[in-house]
């Protein structure tokens, strides 16, 4: 699996508040490129099991997404591979339990990524509202400096970079 290229999937509806905060990670790392290789960049919503076939064919995956590990709001977060089935099997909106579901199943098939990280934001608050808490806000850039070092660390860098 280490051959298939490296995906960056957002996760996230931006229509339940700090829920959105892994779509709007994933536009500020894709402004940042282009990057050397170019990694596939998905805008997975709430797509749950949908996902299963973009994740399978990857040979490493970043998830973006608010991540609820009990940490102060604001706070950004990377789990690799191993923390991930703990903590998102906390229900923090409908499609966690369909991610768990999906990155069961990849695993159970012998699919799974080795290089599978997850790198997002504690969330405020998770109700109806189009817009970010400022906590949320003043999480990305710290966010973003985790997902961009887990890119490096796969050898994918902005072409400015290189």
């Amino acid at each position: 699996m280490a051959d298939g290229p490296t995906v960056v999937i957002g996760l996230g509806n931006p229509l339940m508040a700090d829920d959105g905060i892994g779509l709007a990670l994933l536009d500020r790392v894709r402004a940042q490129g282009p990057f050397q290789p170019e990694p596939i960049f998905v805008d997975g919503g709430t797509w749950g099991m949908n996902l299963l076939p973009t994740i399978e064919d990857a040979g490493r995956v970043l998830f973006l997404d608010a991540v609820n590990t009990g940490a102060a709001p604001g706070t950004a977060v990377r789990l690799d591979r191993e923390r991930l089935p703990r903590w998102l099997a906390i229900k923090l909106s409908p499609h966690q339990i369909d991610l768990k579901e999906v990155l069961a199943l990849a695993e159970l098939r012998g699919r799974l990524p080795g290089h599978t990280t997850v790198v997002g934001v504690q969330p405020e608050r998770v109700e109806m509202d189009t817009s970010l808490s400022a906590a949320a806000e003043s999480g990305l850039d710290a966010a973003l400096v985790l997902a961009l070092a887990t890119l490096e660390a796969w050898g994918t860098l902005p072409a400015r970079a290189a």
